[in-house]
């Protein structure tokens, strides 16, 4: 998406600058779907945004891609009583910062 885009372009300021910085990229997913499914879906997005920060320059021995589907949400409600913002929040890329 393009705003995530921006986003990741900033990234890739920051780790340009920081030549040694590693990073962890957390994928996950709302909780919608089936636990199989969202597992894969947020390793694919992990990996899509691990391959777009090596297609802007970055060693891919930076990079770290790990999908965690929807264990991790960060709000309480469920499949069924979330509304569609607080779905949206859960369908998130994080980033840690490992070395």
């Amino acid at each position: 998406r393009s705003d995530a885009a921006i986003i990741l372009d900033k990234l890739v300021d920051l780790m340009q600058k920081y030549t040694e910085m590693s990073i962890e990229v957390a994928s996950h997913t709302d909780q919608r779907g089936s636990d199989t499914y969202n597992k894969e879906l947020s390793e694919k997005r992990a990996q899509s945004t691990v391959d777009y920060l090596i297609s802007k320059g970055i060693d891919r021995d930076r990079l770290q891609a790990k999908g965690y589907g929807e264990t991790d949400p960060i709000n309480d409600c469920n499949a069924i009583n979330c509304s569609e913002e607080q779905q949206d929040l859960n369908r998130r890329s994080e980033f840690t910062i490992l070395n």
